[in-house]
Protein backbone atom coordinates (compact mmCIF):
# COMPACT_ATOMS: atom_id res chain seq x y z
CA UNK A 1 0.00 0.00 0.00
CA UNK A 2 1.37 3.28 -0.68
CA UNK A 3 0.38 6.38 1.08
CA UNK A 4 0.87 9.94 0.71
CA UNK A 5 0.75 12.84 3.13
CA UNK A 6 2.86 16.31 4.16
CA UNK A 7 3.85 15.02 7.33
CA UNK A 8 4.26 12.00 9.55
CA UNK A 9 3.41 11.78 13.01
CA UNK A 10 4.22 8.97 15.42
CA UNK A 11 3.43 7.58 18.88
CA UNK A 12 6.88 6.70 20.90
CA UNK A 13 6.29 4.18 23.12
CA UNK A 14 5.14 0.41 21.29
CA UNK A 15 5.77 2.34 17.81
CA UNK A 16 9.09 3.53 17.90
CA UNK A 17 10.77 2.36 21.68
CA UNK A 18 10.30 -0.71 23.79
CA UNK A 19 9.80 0.55 27.22
CA UNK A 20 7.13 -2.11 28.23
CA UNK A 21 9.10 -3.80 30.94
CA UNK A 22 10.63 -0.67 32.51
CA UNK A 23 6.93 0.86 32.67
CA UNK A 24 5.30 -2.08 34.49
CA UNK A 25 8.38 -2.33 37.07
CA UNK A 26 7.81 1.25 37.59
CA UNK A 27 3.92 1.03 37.43
CA UNK A 28 4.58 -1.90 40.11
CA UNK A 29 6.75 -0.20 42.27
CA UNK A 30 4.59 2.70 42.20
CA UNK A 31 1.03 0.62 43.24
CA UNK A 32 3.25 -0.77 46.18
CA UNK A 33 4.18 2.78 47.09
CA UNK A 34 0.43 3.90 47.22
CA UNK A 35 -1.76 1.10 48.16
CA UNK A 36 -2.93 0.42 44.48
CA UNK A 37 -3.55 -2.49 42.50
CA UNK A 38 -1.08 -3.31 39.98
CA UNK A 39 -2.93 -5.50 38.11
CA UNK A 40 -6.18 -3.58 37.89
CA UNK A 41 -3.86 -0.40 36.80
CA UNK A 42 -1.53 -2.17 34.36
CA UNK A 43 -4.08 -2.79 31.22
CA UNK A 44 -5.26 0.91 31.79
CA UNK A 45 -1.78 2.54 30.40
CA UNK A 46 -1.37 1.63 27.13
CA UNK A 47 -1.20 5.25 25.21
CA UNK A 48 -2.90 7.34 28.02
CA UNK A 49 -1.37 10.06 30.41
CA UNK A 50 -0.20 8.84 33.55
CA UNK A 51 -2.13 11.47 35.31
CA UNK A 52 -5.25 10.42 33.71
CA UNK A 53 -4.53 6.79 34.89
CA UNK A 54 -4.40 8.12 38.66
CA UNK A 55 -6.90 10.72 38.72
CA UNK A 56 -9.29 7.68 38.68
CA UNK A 57 -7.74 6.34 41.80
CA UNK A 58 -6.46 9.03 43.81
CA UNK A 59 -7.38 12.33 45.42
CA UNK A 60 -5.99 14.88 43.83
CA UNK A 61 -2.92 15.53 46.01
CA UNK A 62 -2.27 12.19 46.15
CA UNK A 63 -2.22 11.92 42.31
CA UNK A 64 0.23 14.73 41.87
CA UNK A 65 2.29 13.11 44.38
CA UNK A 66 2.00 9.43 42.32
CA UNK A 67 2.24 11.34 39.31
CA UNK A 68 5.81 13.11 40.41
CA UNK A 69 6.87 9.76 41.82
CA UNK A 70 6.16 7.67 38.79
CA UNK A 71 7.89 10.14 36.54
CA UNK A 72 10.82 9.56 38.90
CA UNK A 73 10.91 5.52 38.83
CA UNK A 74 10.40 5.65 35.08
CA UNK A 75 13.27 8.25 34.27
CA UNK A 76 15.46 5.57 36.39
CA UNK A 77 14.57 3.19 34.32
CA UNK A 78 15.10 4.77 31.12
CA UNK A 79 18.61 4.35 29.85
CA UNK A 80 17.71 1.31 29.38
CA UNK A 81 14.83 1.51 26.63
CA UNK A 82 15.71 -0.19 23.29
CA UNK A 83 14.42 1.02 20.05
CA UNK A 84 11.70 -0.93 18.40
CA UNK A 85 12.76 -3.00 15.02
CA UNK A 86 12.76 -0.56 11.83
CA UNK A 87 12.51 2.41 13.91
CA UNK A 88 15.97 4.32 13.65
CA UNK A 89 16.37 3.28 9.81
CA UNK A 90 13.10 4.56 9.19
CA UNK A 91 13.58 7.69 10.84
CA UNK A 92 16.89 8.15 9.33
CA UNK A 93 14.93 7.81 5.65
CA UNK A 94 12.77 10.97 7.06
CA UNK A 95 15.82 13.14 7.08
CA UNK A 96 14.67 16.42 6.23
CA UNK A 97 10.91 15.64 5.74
CA UNK A 98 8.07 16.63 8.36
CA UNK A 99 7.85 14.64 11.34
CA UNK A 100 7.39 14.39 14.89
CA UNK A 101 6.57 12.36 17.80
CA UNK A 102 3.31 12.27 19.91
CA UNK A 103 3.70 11.03 22.91
CA UNK A 104 1.64 10.66 26.40
CA UNK A 105 4.71 10.66 28.36
CA UNK A 106 5.87 14.10 29.86
CA UNK A 107 9.28 15.94 27.79
CA UNK A 108 11.47 14.87 30.49
CA UNK A 109 10.88 10.76 30.57
CA UNK A 110 10.43 10.90 26.43
CA UNK A 111 13.33 12.80 26.33
CA UNK A 112 15.04 9.93 28.72
CA UNK A 113 13.78 6.77 26.80
CA UNK A 114 14.79 8.80 23.27
CA UNK A 115 18.89 8.96 24.61
CA UNK A 116 18.45 5.38 26.06
CA UNK A 117 17.41 3.92 22.44
CA UNK A 118 19.16 6.13 20.34
CA UNK A 119 16.40 7.73 19.00
CA UNK A 120 16.75 10.72 17.25
CA UNK A 121 14.50 13.76 18.91
CA UNK A 122 12.50 15.97 16.36
CA UNK A 123 12.72 19.54 16.45
CA UNK A 124 8.98 20.03 18.14
CA UNK A 125 7.73 16.85 19.75
CA UNK A 126 4.25 16.92 21.40
CA UNK A 127 4.01 15.17 25.01
CA UNK A 128 2.24 15.32 28.11
CA UNK A 129 3.09 18.31 28.62
CA UNK A 130 1.91 20.54 25.83
CA UNK A 131 -1.46 18.82 26.04
CA UNK A 132 -4.23 19.95 28.25
CA UNK A 133 -6.42 16.84 27.19
CA UNK A 134 -4.52 13.09 26.15
CA UNK A 135 -5.02 10.88 24.20
CA UNK A 136 -8.03 9.59 22.69
CA UNK A 137 -9.16 13.35 22.68
CA UNK A 138 -7.45 14.70 19.13
CA UNK A 139 -5.76 17.16 20.89
CA UNK A 140 -2.17 15.84 21.03
CA UNK A 141 -2.61 14.89 17.06
CA UNK A 142 -3.98 18.60 16.19
CA UNK A 143 -1.19 20.27 18.02
CA UNK A 144 1.54 17.61 15.84
CA UNK A 145 0.00 18.50 12.65
CA UNK A 146 -0.18 22.89 13.80
CA UNK A 147 3.80 22.55 14.94
CA UNK A 148 4.61 20.89 11.83
CA UNK A 149 2.46 23.35 9.83
CA UNK A 150 0.22 21.10 7.99
CA UNK A 151 -3.30 19.55 7.81
CA UNK A 152 -4.17 16.82 10.09
CA UNK A 153 -6.01 15.58 7.31
CA UNK A 154 -2.74 15.23 5.18
CA UNK A 155 -0.78 13.57 8.10
CA UNK A 156 -0.21 9.95 8.45
CA UNK A 157 0.13 8.60 11.68
CA UNK A 158 2.06 5.15 13.18
CA UNK A 159 0.11 4.10 16.93
CA UNK A 160 0.51 1.17 18.46
CA UNK A 161 -2.78 1.82 21.37
CA UNK A 162 -6.18 1.81 21.03
CA UNK A 163 -6.52 4.88 22.57
CA UNK A 164 -4.15 6.75 20.28
CA UNK A 165 -5.88 5.12 17.35
CA UNK A 166 -9.13 7.07 18.20
CA UNK A 167 -7.58 10.26 18.62
CA UNK A 168 -5.50 10.19 15.43
CA UNK A 169 -9.07 9.24 13.39
CA UNK A 170 -10.76 12.07 15.72
CA UNK A 171 -8.09 14.59 14.22
CA UNK A 172 -9.10 13.27 10.94
CA UNK A 173 -5.58 11.56 10.03
CA UNK A 174 -4.82 8.10 8.20
CA UNK A 175 -3.66 5.65 10.91
CA UNK A 176 -1.28 2.82 11.05
CA UNK A 177 -1.80 0.08 13.25
CA UNK A 178 1.88 -0.63 14.88
CA UNK A 179 1.47 -4.21 16.61
CA UNK A 180 -1.12 -6.62 17.13
CA UNK A 181 -3.23 -4.54 19.46
CA UNK A 182 -6.81 -4.53 18.94
CA UNK A 183 -9.13 -1.43 18.52
CA UNK A 184 -12.47 -0.29 18.23
CA UNK A 185 -11.85 0.93 14.91
CA UNK A 186 -10.53 -0.05 11.58
CA UNK A 187 -6.95 1.62 10.99
CA UNK A 188 -5.99 1.81 7.37
CA UNK A 189 -3.20 -0.51 7.75
CA UNK A 190 -1.42 -2.51 10.11
CA UNK A 191 1.89 -3.41 10.24
CA UNK A 192 4.13 -5.72 12.99
CA UNK A 193 6.70 -3.29 13.37
CA UNK A 194 8.06 -0.54 11.46
CA UNK A 195 10.48 -3.01 9.62
CA UNK A 196 7.31 -2.94 7.37
CA UNK A 197 7.24 0.59 6.22
CA UNK A 198 9.47 2.63 3.86
CA UNK A 199 9.58 5.99 2.54
CA UNK A 200 10.31 7.13 -1.24
CA UNK A 201 12.53 9.92 -2.53
CA UNK A 202 10.75 11.84 -4.13
CA UNK A 203 9.51 15.16 -3.21
CA UNK A 204 6.31 14.11 -1.89
CA UNK A 205 6.23 11.94 1.41
CA UNK A 206 4.97 9.07 0.12
CA UNK A 207 5.28 6.02 2.68
CA UNK A 208 5.40 2.52 1.58
CA UNK A 209 3.28 -0.19 3.64
CA UNK A 210 3.33 -3.79 3.59
CA UNK A 211 0.19 -5.64 4.34
CA UNK A 212 -0.78 -9.19 4.50
CA UNK A 213 -3.11 -9.79 1.00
Amino acid sequence: MLIEADAILFDNDGVLVDSHREVELAWRRLADEFDLDAETLLPELIGVRAVDTLSRYLSPDRCRAATRRLEHLEVELAADTEPLSGAIDLLAQLDGRPWTIVTSATRRLAEARWAGAGISVPVRPVTADDVSRGKPDPEPFLIGARVLGVDPRRCLVFEDSPSGGLAAAAAGATVVAVGSIEWSIEPAARVADLTEVSVGEGRRLQVSVQVED
